[in-house]
């Protein structure tokens, strides 16, 4: 590439595109915490109940079923970071389907 591109070293990549990089001697590893930190606290979620994934077979997701109310410009705010969010965590997509 060097030779197509002009190129120079700016030093440790830490974050690129939102997503946190971690450079140890064992291995290169990508993470979202900052950006999940950031959607729960913008959500005012910062003290939801933590579900593992994934999840045991015997936990059940209801929907809302007696059709209560929401303001639909912050669920579409919600769906949008969880879609971003999930094009890195692939393990969660289906939990999200579910909750969408």
């Amino acid at each position: 590439m060097k030779g197509e591109f002009e190129m120079k070293m700016m030093g440790e990549l830490i974050i690129f595109l939102r997503l946190q990089i971690m450079q140890l001697d064992h291995g290169t590893f990508i993470h979202q915490e900052k950006y999940t930190k950031n959607i729960l606290k913008k959500f005012k979620m910062n003290e939801a109940k933590v579900m593992s994934t994934p999840m045991h077979p015997s936990n059940v997701i209801s929907s809302n079923s007696e059709g209560k109310s929401v303001n639909e410009k912050e669920y579409r705010d919600m769906i949008g970071s969880l879609l971003y969010f999930i094009s890195s965590r692939p393990n969660i997509v289906f939990f999200c389907k579910i909750v969408c």
